[in-house]
């Protein structure tokens, strides 16, 4: 079983449903019941982009801290992402999309463990860990469609 989403056993699978919760408003549920809201920027909720961005540093942050954390927990912890919003030849996009982490350790033989492999682990995250961050920068096309063209997609059970 897929620990991510209870009832499927295709590890590589990965899915969230949303459904409308007012004017503009939207809740995002995944397998496993955490539930999050998305706007348009009307409101608090967190829109489409700003969720890219915070997945960005989040999937980065979560790397990070696995990595340094066999070494020594910080003693604090930040993040900061940000890019630029473009409309040009290829459509609506974010260009430019940065994170700073901003980590603290120890003193000690333990922090500056901890910090010496910093520099080495954003590097990885950037080429390679971090699922996010690769997705976007290598790409895939996203498919939009209705239910009744998923439907057409399903094999006949003849």
């Amino acid at each position: 079983m897929n620990p991510s989403i209870p009832g499927t056993s295709d590890p590589s699978l990965r899915s969230v449903d949303l459904v409308k919760i007012g004017p503009e408003r939207f809740k995002a549920t995944n397998g496993r019941g955490g539930v999050l809201p998305i706007g348009s920027g009307d409101d608090p909720d967190f829109t489409p982009v700003e969720l890219m961005l915070a997945a960005v540093a989040g999937c980065g942050a979560i790397d990070l801290t696995l990595i340094t954390g066999k070494r020594a927990e910080p003693t604090a912890f930040g993040a900061h992402v940000e890019g630029r919003k473009v409309r040009d030849e290829h459509g609506s996009r974010i260009t430019g999309i940065t994170v700073t982490f901003e980590v603290e350790f120890p003193e000690g033989e333990a922090g500056d463990a901890a910090r010496a492999v910093v520099p080495r682990t954003l590097r990885q995250v950037e080429e390679r860990l971090c699922t996010v961050g690769r997705t976007i920068t290598v790409g895939d096309q996203v498919r939009y469609r209705s239910a009744d063209e998923a439907a057409d997609d399903r094999p006949d059970p003849a």
